[in-house]
């Protein structure tokens, strides 16, 4: 998946281009030697030095000469580091050596004695501009999966994480996970005041752990508000990297953390048997849930062995009956598309974007609708569930690269999208359904049925054995309740409010 750009800026451009159309604000220049000035331009820092064509004059083997220009443009989004030390300024950045990789470099000048005062106060406007409302000096508490990625994670954070959390001055400290929920475990204990981010080098298993780790704590509600929860993906999984930072690739996602803004996330509360979970991603019966969970036997086919568990399964017509009562918030695709709308420009503050929680009680929040054992809300309506073929409930848009199941989702609007469909459909409008998903139609087919809820309670019926996937973990198969808590959790962002998958409407200009 190609990275998704901000509005006004393309953080991952080639920094050796520059537009003819580059704007300057007075003062935002700094003479650096005798050929050479640095500028501060509308969303890039400017570098000019004669130098560059000098360097560049020749090419193959040094024979023949080249064009080469004297400026190289470097995108704010871009810029880790800059500092004054005695007569030398240093700029550290991430420069990209491939359309998905990034790795540190940097430029370094002489400053002049006359210029040292105006330096330091240029350099200070450099780093209002490279961080914006993003934290600075973030202290991250980095866990490691060293079984994530087919155990790929620990090399891939020494080449293409560590370097960058080091040049961006990120106090940060590493621990390996050992065992399944060892994650819970290290949130559960850790001190929260001492970080900012828990930043899991793993798949989507990681972050699930780490959002009910603090969940168990005694100040639960403060602590999820406290600390933001993020993944450097490095496993088979990696949707919230796609969702928060539009990418997967490691050294990209760890450049977004580091100039990534604090946003509300809201988390589910599922509660099956005697066990109340958080999910922060998805929960799925059905067909989705047999996909992920049910082909471990193929996984030599790769990513393949989703489309070919998916296609099996919808050519089959297979339905998974179930008792469905769900609290309906938004029943239509047109009061969605209605609401998503009025989220592009909400940039109200965070606490605004929150539920009420009382931080002064231990735990979590309490419990709206009761847990599973608790009578059936009043305020649950009854859906047909007899012919159910997917039942699929999400918090963020995107479960794979390309697969956009859920494009009206928002971060914390307080809301989960369900997505029904019959089983019995025909094998056109399953196939077309499929297809749907990657070229963006999904949300507008007629047999997909899309809704805004708040809370539901799902009874599988007709099989002892099935699959349930929350957050892609599997659970018992059993009937469980879900509630949403708008904004308990915290996560980064590079815009502050929004996915960036796209959603059910273009992006604004």
């Amino acid at each position: 998946m190609a990275p998704t750009t901000i509005p006004g800026a393309d953080p991952f451009a080639d920094p050796d281009h520059i537009s003819d159309n580059t704007e300057y604000e007075e003062g935002s220049t700094l003479p650096v030697g005798r050929d050479a000035s640095l500028t501060l331009a509308t969303d890039s820092l400017i570098v000019l030095d004669e130098d560059f064509t000098r360097r560049r004059t020749r090419n193959c083997c040094g024979l023949l000469p080249s064009k080469s220009k004297t400026t190289q443009a470097i995108p704010f989004f871009n810029v880790l580091w800059a500092e004054l030390s005695d007569f030398d300024i240093t700029i550290q950045y991430a420069k990209p050596t491939s359309k998905n990789v990034v790795r540190v470099a940097s430029v370094n000048y002489l400053v002049e004695k006359p210029q040292q005062g105006y330096a330091k106060a240029w350099v200070s406007k450099l780093l209002d501009r490279a961080y914006g409302e993003s934290q600075r000096n973030k202290r991250i508490k980095v866990l490691i999966n060293p079984f994530g990625g087919r155990g790929g994670a620990q090399k891939w954070f020494l080449r293409d994480i560590e370097p960058i959390f080091a040049a961006a001055r990120c106090d940060f400290h590493v621990e390996r996970t050992l065992y399944q929920g060892h994650a819970v475990e290290i949130a559960e204990k850790l001190d929260t005041d001492a970080y900012d981010v828990i930043a899991a080098c793993s798949g989507d298993g990681v972050p699930h752990e780490v959002f009910n780790g603090l969940g168990r704590k005694q100040n639960a509600a403060k602590a999820l508000s406290q600390i933001a929860v993020v993944q450097l993906p490095c496993g088979t999984g990696n949707a919230m990297s796609l969702n928060l930072n539009g990418t997967d690739s490691t050294s990209l996602a760890a450049l977004c953390v580091v100039k990534g803004i604090r946003t509300p996330l809201d988390l589910v509360s599922i509660t099956q048997g005697n066990r109340r979970t958080l999910s922060f991603l998805s929960q799925s019966v059905g067909i989705v849930a047999e996909v992920d969970l049910g082909t471990e036997h193929i996984r030599w086919m790769g990513s393949a062995r989703f489309t070919y568990g998916f296609l099996v399964r919808l050519l089959r017509k297979t339905v998974y009956p179930c008792d469905l009562a769900v609290k309906i918030d938004l029943p239509t695709k047109g009061t969605i598309i209605e609401h998503y709308s009025k989220e592009f420009d909400n940039h109200a503050p965070i606490e605004d974007r929150r539920g009420s929680f009382d931080l002064s009680r231990p735990g979590l929040p309490e419990l709206k609708y009761g847990d599973i054992t608790s009578p059936l809300p009043s305020d649950f309506t009854p859906v047909a569930g007899s012919k159910m073929g997917n039942f699929y409930a999400g918090n963020m848009p995107l479960m794979a690269p390309g697969a956009n199941f859920f494009p009206a989702t928002l971060p914390s609007d307080g809301h989960l999208d369900l997505v029904t469909i019959d089983g019995d459909i025909s094998r056109t409008s399953a196939i077309k359904s499929f297809l749907a998903v990657e070229n963006g139609n999904f949300f507008n087919m007629p047999h997909v049925h899309y809704r805004k809820i708040s809370g539901y309670r799902i009874t599988p019926r007709g099989q002892k054995n099935g699959y349930i996937s929350i957050d892609g973990e599997r659970v018992p198969f059993e009937e469980f309740q879900a509630e949403v808590h708008r904004g308990l959790g915290t996560v980064l962002t590079r815009s502050g409010h929004m996915y960036e998958a796209d959603g059910v409407l273009p992006r604004p200009a």
